[in-house]
């Protein structure tokens, strides 16, 4: 799976140039934050181009049991679904993997599925976003579930 987005970050990299900055991303590439919610942790971004990003955390899952899990995903972003007068407001969805290490059990391998909204503040280096992100586990048995929750980065 990391291949898998490792060659697709490769691939939507080489497009960088062909796409205007003005329409899509913040001209800041990297944001670190919080994301409150199921799980609730550190979340990360990175923007490989105007419409497509990295995103993923590492956070404490409280569902059940303490666990602490991450996920990586790849985003596409759609900025004009939504028209608002200030700052931008994409709706965004994608797909990759969930690593959730459980204290008790078995840890659990799984992909997800985020569809969420960002608001980009249009002078400060700031967003909030929520998503919800349901998950689909292969180990240690076939199992589904849903993450998701409230957040906001810091963009450097």
């Amino acid at each position: 799976m990391m291949a898998l987005l490792g060659g697709f970050a490769q691939a939507a990299e080489v497009s960088t140039n062909a796409l205007s900055r003005s329409d899509g991303a913040p001209d800041h590439r990297f944001g670190a934050g919080l994301i409150l919610g199921e799980p609730i942790g550190v979340s990360v971004k990175y923007w490989l181009n105007d419409q497509i990003a990295l995103d993923g955390a590492a956070a404490w899952s409280f569902w059940h049991e303490n666990n602490f899990e991450f996920h990586a995903d790849a985003l596409f972003h759609k900025f004009d679904w939504i028209p608002v007068g200030r700052g931008k407001l994409p709706v965004y969805f994608g797909g990759g993997f969930r690593v959730k290490l459980q204290d008790n059990a078995d840890d659990r391998f799984g992909v997800r599925g985020p569809v969420g909204l960002s608001y980009m503040f249009e002078d400060l280096p700031l967003d909030i976003f929520v998503e919800v992100g349901p998950v689909l586990d292969f180990t240690p048995k076939l199992q589904g579930g849903v993450t998701g929750g409230i957040g906001a980065r810091y963009w450097f």
